[in-house]
C-alpha cells in the first residue's frame, strides 16, 4: 500500500506531499488509533471521502482478518476510486468502493457500526452527513485537528449529539471526535 501511494501521488495528489516522509506516522498510525475506541464489536464501517485511502484502507485491512467485517469507503473522484480499488486488491482489504458523493451513498448502507472520515470537511458537516448512521445506533469517529474547538463553538449541531473529544495518539494537536446521537 504505501509503495503504490508513493507511486500514483507522482499523478493524484492523494495526500499532503509534505508527509511523505512521516507517513507511517501521520497516516497509518493515524488511522489504526480509531480501532481501540471502536471497540472490538464493529464490524460494519463506512469512510466518508476516503480520497488515498485515510483512515479507511488500514482498517479495511485490518478487518480482512475478521470474518463478516466490511469497510465502506465512499469518493467522488472516480480517479481516486481507481487507486483505492488497486490498493485493495493488492492489499486484500476488507473493502467496498461507492464512487459517488457521501450525501448519496451514506443513506443506502445499513448496518453501520462506525462512521469515519478525515480532512473532508467541518465537524458539522460531517454529523449532518452521518446522521443516517447515527440514528440508527453507529458511532461518529472523525479525526480532527487543533481547530477542532472552533468547529464546536461555531458551528450548529444539536444538544441530540454527545460529542467527546479524545486525544489523537499521533498528533498533540489532534483529537477524535467521537460523535453519539440521542433522541
Amino acid at each position: 500500500y504505501e509503495h503504490l501511494l508513493k507511486k500514483w501521488q507522482a499523478k493524484l495528489n492523494l495526500i499532503a506531499n509534505g508527509t511523505l516522509d512521516d507517513i507511517w506516522g501521520r497516516h497509518f498510525a493515524d488511522s489504526l488509533q480509531l480501532l481501540p475506541i471502536a471497540g472490538c464489536a464493529a464490524h460494519s464501517w463506512v469512510d466518508m471521502g476516503s480520497g488515498g485511502g485515510f483512515p479507511g484502507l488500514p482498517i479495511g485491512i485490518h478487518l480482512a482478518e475478521s470474518s463478516g467485517a466490511i469497510m465502506h469507503l465512499i469518493e467522488r473522484d472516480y480517479r481516486k476510486c481507481a487507486f483505492l480499488r488497486e490498493a485493495a486488491r493488492i492489499t486484500g482489504a476488507a473493502v467496498q468502493i461507492h464512487h459517488g458523493s457521501v450525501e448519496d451513498v451514506v443513506p443506502s448502507l445499513n448496518g453501520i457500526d462506525i462512521v469515519t472520515s478525515r480532512a473532508l470537511a467541518p465537524l458539522p458537516n460531517l454529523v449532518m452527513w452521518s446522521l443516517p448512521v447515527l440514528k440508527k445506533g453507529g458511532t461518529g469517529l472523525f479525526l480532527r485537528g487543533q481547530a477542532v474547538n472552533d468547529e464546536l463553538t461555531g458551528g450548529v449541531i444539536s444538544s441530540n449529539f454527545s460529542i467527546e473529544l479524545v486525544r489523537s495518539k499521533t498528533s498533540a494537536d489532534g483529537r477524535v471526535a467521537v460523535v453519539k446521537y440521542h433522541p
